[in-house]
């Protein structure tokens, strides 16, 4: 009899509890718990842009890998941690001051940055590349926006 009551007791607390629900992270919590953003996380503290990064947004990131920074010349990434104006320039080259899914992005060609300068998109069947950079994981909610994991540095034009 004691079983069947712990039994009971357990199933209405399952009951009234409901289900499990995640909490979402805003751009920076979701970009650390990936793992594959490290560098961009380290970018983003160099720049002071973590506090606006975590800010209500919202804001579309096309986010770097690491093995996208892998491929950017030592130079060029030492030139950049050097400058904070310009490693700002870069990073929010990278930002959207709004919130896009890819849906959004494919019905236009082109669009503003955080940094003033515009990127380019380009659709070719399921694939979506933001000035030739492959977008390889696509529409990750968090709760300030949206991020889109990518190949390749975006480097502003001069």
């Amino acid at each position: 009899m004691r079983k069947r009551a712990l039994l009971v007791a357990g199933v209405l607390a399952a009951v009234f509890a409901g289900p499990a629900v995640a909490q979402q992270k805003d751009i920076v919590d979701t970009a650390v718990a990936a793992g594959s953003f490290k560098t961009l996380a380290k970018l983003l503290t160099d720049a002071d842009l973590i506090a606006v990064m975590k800010g209500p947004g919202p804001y579309t990131v096309f986010a770097p890998t690491d093995e996208a920074f892998a491929k950017v010349p030592a130079d060029v990434l030492a030139g950049l941690a050097r400058d904070k104006a310009k490693l700002q320039a870069v990073l929010k080259y990278h930002v959207l001051t709004s919130k896009w899914t890819t849906d959004d992005i494919k019905l236009v060609k082109q669009t503003g940055t955080a940094m003033g300068k515009s990127v380019a998109f380009a659709v070719s069947g399921a694939n979506i590349t933001v000035n030739g950079a492959k977008v390889i994981k696509a529409n990750i909610d968090c709760t300030n926006g949206m991020v889109h994991a990518i190949d390749t540095v975006l480097l502003p034009p001069q």
